[in-house]
């Protein structure tokens, strides 16, 4: 398996918009990256203080292989990476890897 980890940090002063992330950006990226070979996503919202987690939001998008997420990305990450400016400012940090169960 392989998971794109999409990692928004937690910056000073920045915004989150987590209604317009679940209600219009999800069903956005799942529209149409599971045509293109996602087989599931999750999302995290760290708890603790607001003010030091090192996160606001860790997504991970999952596919069964390298070729198919570089396929999807490809098609569609433009579009679903254009989308953030709705939701955020912050520039948030992508991770491609494989699975690896311990």
């Amino acid at each position: 398996m392989v998971i794109v980890s999409v990692l928004y940090p937690n910056t000073p002063d920045s915004g989150f918009d987590y209604d317009y992330y679940r209600e219009t950006h999800l069903p956005l990226v799942r529209e149409l990256l599971e045509p293109s070979g996602m087989r599931s996503m999750s999302y995290v919202i760290p708890t603790g203080d607001a003010n030091t987690v090192p996160f606001r939001l860790i997504a991970e998008l999952r596919f069964e292989t390298m070729e198919a997420t570089n396929a999807a990305l490809l098609a569609h990450g433009a579009k679903t990476q254009a989308d953030i400016v709705n939701f955020t400012d912050i520039t948030p940090y992508i991770v491609i890897g494989h699975e690896i169960l311990a």
